[in-house]
């Protein structure tokens, strides 16, 4: 579901030969932008990518090899959300290439998120309901694409998070595109097929490892071959047979990438990070183990992944 209001669309020459457009999203209540802009703050993979103000968003976007800078401003409330969005690039924007970026947003900030069952749920969990209450408002924030995601999974595999961000960044600053505006370069990482067509050297001598490497050309072949709205709307089932044949690709990065890349709450990826964070909810002391928290999980039902992201989120503000 697409939730936008082109009101008042222009092509105005900005400094330098820049065009921009603007508009207004309209996300499903309640949805607190402060709450998605405190994640993108703390989280690492994504921590580099964008400029965040106050109450404002910019980071940028490669749409068919075209530079997107979108920021992003609330100007409603929690219970009445509405955000003003700006599109900059350096030439003007098609209608396909306009629908593409402002469905890219609403789908990175999760706006069409009906969050009622979730908190139904989350309210009757006495444990779970104080975490309900300090993120109230907040949807899934997800890598801006699903290519991203999967890229992510592949370099975070037994591998410092830190080193997996700066070799990220360097394949940003390598194979992504750039646009500068206000002074500030905003740089995309980069569309699937552009870095199915590098030259795995090149792509080698940042990775510095030659099985994550075949790992990345895969993921980023398959994924410039296949449609993402087949990713985001086929059964869960399918997408995850899909991903499993990709090679690098296991049964907690498909999860990952279900969750994080395509909002798919319907399963979560259990890892040592979700543990700890469950049980400093749930745990009285204790370390829980997974099949205590699995059966946490399934009160939460086709919500368990909304469930556990909100509890690594309240990890990363404790």
């Amino acid at each position: 579901m697409t939730l936008w209001i082109p009101i008042l669309l222009h092509a105005d020459r900005l400094a330098r030969s820049l065009y921009s457009e603007e508009g207004f999203l309209s996300p499903k209540p309640p949805f607190d932008f402060s709450k998605a802009l405190d994640f993108l703050r703390g989280y690492p993979p994504m921590r580099d990518d964008q400029k965040i103000d106050e109450l404002s968003l910019t980071r940028a976007v490669c749409i068919g090899g075209q530079t997107i800078v979108f920021n992003v401003r609330s100007t409603g409330l929690i219970k009445s959300p509405r955000l003003k969005y700006t599109l900059i690039s350096d030439r003007s924007l098609t209608q396909g290439a306009r629908d593409a970026a402002v469905d890219r947003i609403g789908f990175f900030l999760s706006l069409a998120d009906d969050l009622e069952q979730f908190y139904r749920i989350g309210y009757g969990d006495v444990d779970f309901a104080p975490v309900l209450q300090r993120l109230y408002g907040l949807h899934q924030v997800k890598f801006l694409t699903p290519f991203e995601s999967a890229c992510w999974a592949v370099l975070s595999q037994r591998y410092p998070t830190g080193a997996a961000q700066r070799t990220k960044q360097a394949i940003t600053e390598k194979f992504g595109t750039s646009l500068k505006v206000n002074g500030q370069r905003y740089v995309t990482f980069p569309e699937a097929y552009r870095l199915a067509s590098a030259n795995e050297q090149d792509l080698l001598a940042i990775v510095r490892n030659q099985r994550r490497t075949k790992f990345l050309s895969g993921v980023a072949k398959a994924f410039a071959e296949t449609d993402e709205r087949f990713l985001r709307t086929a059964k869960y089932a399918q997408v995850e047979e899909w991903l499993g044949q990709i090679r690098g690709i296991g049964e907690w990065s498909s999860k990952l990438i279900l969750l994080r890349g395509l909002g798919r709450m319907e399963k979560i990826a259990v890892e040592k990070r979700l543990l700890k964070a469950a049980s400093n909810v749930y745990g009285r002391g204790r370390i829980l183990n997974q099949s205590v928290l699995d059966q946490i999980a399934e009160k939460y039902g086709s919500w368990k992944g909304y469930w556990a992201y909100y509890l690594r989120t309240a990890s990363l503000k404790s």
